[in-house]
């Protein structure tokens, strides 16, 4: 079964062509990173209005790629919620319209459902035993964490026919407020590092002591596997506001405004080492929490993989810090390769099929969820 992908829940415009769940024919996405740079985030009107201009060439060069045409492709699958309502309309539109036009089937997916099978997706499946190979097999906890998004799931998978798995999800905690992506973004905007602010905050953290700023821990009450970044942000603020760190960081934003495209050696150039160690401490508090939380509810869960996917899973001290830690424990830990860690139309299309095996369709009145929870909440 050949499905066409179809994501645009934030500023990513993406369509992919996946064949049964597990082969990618073809993978586009076009980035909006340029338009919202300056912004130091997105800006949810100018998101829907480059989804616009990019999402039929997007669509055009999947299927070249794939080497077929839309009259090929079996089944539609398109991202209907969690995201910006804006630039998931775009996506969902364009794929009904297409669904309708050219008779195939259309199935709505949840967009953290689709990073759980991005790590899926690299592993073939064996359907009959509900497992993966090599050595991925459920149930699993799943991290999720990225820019929007920062959830712990359960995740198990049952076979309804050897060759129809239904895979379950419950939701065993979640951000109370500043998803992680989120936090790395608004530091780096706050120190004038550039956007999107993980990649240049992991980059820049190799040069940095994380022990020299001590963050503390993230108490939680309530539910100890809920995560809160807002915290941390603010910490940072108030260890930048009125001192040599504020007024550096104003240098480095004007400095900004004059460069087309700095690099990092350029800008680790204007950052003094109390900077780059303040970045240092502030990613790896945020990376303990992160990885703290979830080998909490693998224990708790006694499940046999942990699953970490999403765009901040491409952060380098995240998956040394997991890969060490779950050796230890001898707990596998499986990650997405990075092109599919970030949003990407191939998850949706391998997630979107699994639901077409169960007969699930989608008609005319599917439309768009800013929120959109995945799984039943345990708590």
């Amino acid at each position: 079964m050949l499905v066409l992908g179809i994501e645009s829940s934030c500023d990513e415009t993406a369509a992919a062509v996946v064949a049964d769940g597990a082969r990618i024919r073809a993978s586009v996405v076009a980035s909006q990173v340029l338009t919202h740079e300056k912004y130091g985030g997105v800006v949810p009107e100018l998101a829907s209005r480059e989804h616009l201009r990019a999402i039929e060439p997007v669509v055009e060069e999947a299927c070249q790629r794939a080497e077929i045409t839309l009259r090929d492709v079996d089944a539609i699958a398109v991202t209907e919620g969690p995201g910006l309502i804006g630039s998931l309309l775009v996506g969902l539109v364009y794929g009904k319209t297409l669904a309708l036009s050219l008779g195939k089937p259309l199935v709505g997916v949840n967009h953290l459902e689709g990073h759980v099978h991005a790590v899926l997706l690299e592993n073939k499946i064996d359907r009959a035993a509900g497992k993966t190979v090599p050595g991925v097999s459920l149930p699993a906890i799943a991290l999720v964490v990225s820019g929007g998004h920062t959830s712990l799931f359960y995740v198990s998978s049952e076979s309804a026919t050897a060759e129809q798995p239904q895979f379950h999800y419950r939701q065993l905690g979640h951000t109370r407020d500043d998803a992680a992506g989120e936090a790395f973004d608004k530091v780096a905007k706050l120190l004038a590092l550039g956007y999107p602010g993980g990649p240049v905050i992991d980059k820049l953290s190799r040069f940095g002591y994380a022990g020299v700023v001590d963050f503390g821990r993230v108490r939680m009450r309530g539910n100890p596997l809920d995560f809160s970044f807002s915290g941390l942000k603010t910490a940072v603020l108030y260890r930048v506001r009125g001192t040599d760190l504020a007024r550096e960081a104003e240098e480095r934003r004007a400095w900004r405004r004059t460069v087309d495209k700095p690099t990092l050696d350029e800008i680790r150039a204007r950052c003094s080492q109390a900077t780059l160690d303040l970045i240092a401490s502030f990613q790896q508090a945020v990376v303990q929490d992160l990885v703290e939380r979830t080998l909490a509810a693998a224990e708790g869960s006694q499940v046999e993989n942990v699953f970490v996917t999403g765009g901040v899973a491409c952060n380098s001290l995240l998956r040394q810090q997991f890969t060490d830690r779950c050796k230890g424990l001898g707990l596998p830990v499986f990650f997405p390769s990075p092109a599919l860690s970030t949003d990407n139309a191939a998850m949706i299309a391998a997630a979107g099929y699994y639901k077409l095996l169960k007969g699930e369709r989608a008609g005319v009145s599917l439309t768009a969820r800013a929120s959109f929870p995945l799984g039943v909440d345990q708590h």
